[in-house]
């Protein structure tokens, strides 16, 4: 029973991808400018999932993909988060925080780890970037000056900030031992680990679309 319900969970977890994704195509216009922000970490997520899958049911190796994913999502995010702390912190930080991991990610896919194998160094960089920024903007929505000056968004930027937690603190261990992990693909603690990695994706994007829900009803620009 429990087999059926994790391979099922495996296997459709790209779904709620595609419903964010199609979801924020259809109210971008709507969105202030800081979710706008956020939609194109959205947008890169949907276009990779929707390509991936097409590589994995044709049975072809789709690993160069998250190579290329994980530079571009995490510029997006970089952006995203340098509008978030605005004002908070020197803009130029984030900037050189997203060249240094693009410089990093592009020479570990050259020198290091091949574009056809799990990336796992740079996606644990990334990982561990992600968590830092997002205690980081848990602490800065917490501060009153903060919480009047985003007092339209804050409830959105609330979920997606803990969607972005959530799932890159539970998947940290997963992405240092991707290549691992996929070499022993067969056996069943493997498929239990995709199956939790699977699990939080979807609570990630259930965490994204709760937020783009719950956008300002007034366009702020």
């Amino acid at each position: 029973m429990f087999e059926a319900i994790a391979k099922s969970v495996i296997d459709y977890s790209s779904i709620a991808a595609y419903v964010v994704g199609i979801y924020t195509i259809l109210i971008y216009k709507k969105l202030p400018r800081e979710m706008k922000y956020f939609s194109w970490f959205v947008f890169v997520s949907f276009v990779v999932q929707v390509i991936a899958s097409i590589f994995y049911y044709n049975k072809e190796n789709n690993l160069p993909l998250l190579h290329i994913y994980t530079v571009v999502g995490f510029v997006c995010l970089m952006i995203f988060y340098n509008q978030i702390f605005d004002g908070l912190i020197k803009p130029m930080i984030l900037w050189v925080l997203a060249a240094v991991f693009v410089v990093y990610s592009i020479l570990n896919s050259i020198f290091i780890q091949d574009i056809y194998t799990f990336n796992s160094y740079a996606l644990s960089v990334e990982a561990v970037i992600i968590i830092i920024l997002s205690l980081t903007t848990f602490v800065f929505l917490m501060n009153d000056i903060v919480k009047e000056k985003r007092i339209a968004v804050i409830k959105s930027i609330s979920w997606i900030n803990a969607g972005l937690f959530i799932y890159y603190s539970s998947s940290l261990l997963v992405f240092y031992f991707g290549n691992m992990i996929i070499n022993f693909s067969k056996t069943p603690l493997v498929r239990y680990t995709w199956f939790i990695y699977a699990l939080f994706s979807i609570i990630m994007y259930i965490c994204f679309f709760i937020g783009l829900w719950n956008r300002p009803k007034r366009l702020i620009s």
